[in-house]
């Protein structure tokens, strides 16, 4: 079975950074995607960044472009988000995602097979 544990999330004022990191397990897992979405209070899931296993592509939604960075480590099977220049419209649940193969398009929560409990990220103004 397997697991995607998150760790990073915190409490950080404007224009601060975080280190989210989501560590993939299981004896037969292989992800052709990972990637992050968020969930604010009250909103609907979005989708943040995501990266494919092999050959490192990236995506961001375009509030994040030029601030957060996605990055994987396939020898540890976890994979990075670094946050830069944090905005409180930054504020959500952020949870970490795993595609075993590609469906339809990688912004789509349905693509995904496995995620992550979610780690809060608060930013103060």
């Amino acid at each position: 079975q397997v697991q995607l544990v998150e760790s990073g999330g915190g409490l950080v004022q404007a224009g601060g950074s975080l280190r989210l990191a989501c560590a993939a397990s299981g004896r037969t897992f292989s992800p052709y995607t990972m990637g992050w979405f968020r969930q604010a209070p009250g909103k609907e899931h979005k989708f943040v960044s995501a990266i494919t296993w092999s050959g490192g592509s990236t995506y961001y939604e375009d509030s994040v472009k030029g601030r957060f960075t996605i990055s994987r480590d396939g020898a540890q099977n976890t994979v990075y988000l670094q946050m830069n220049s944090l905005k409180p419209e930054d504020t959500a649940v952020y949870y970490c995602a795993a595609a075993r193969i590609f469906r339809y398009k990688v912004t789509s929560q349905n693509d995904y097979d496995y995620w992550g409990q979610g780690t809060q990220v608060t930013v103060s103004s």
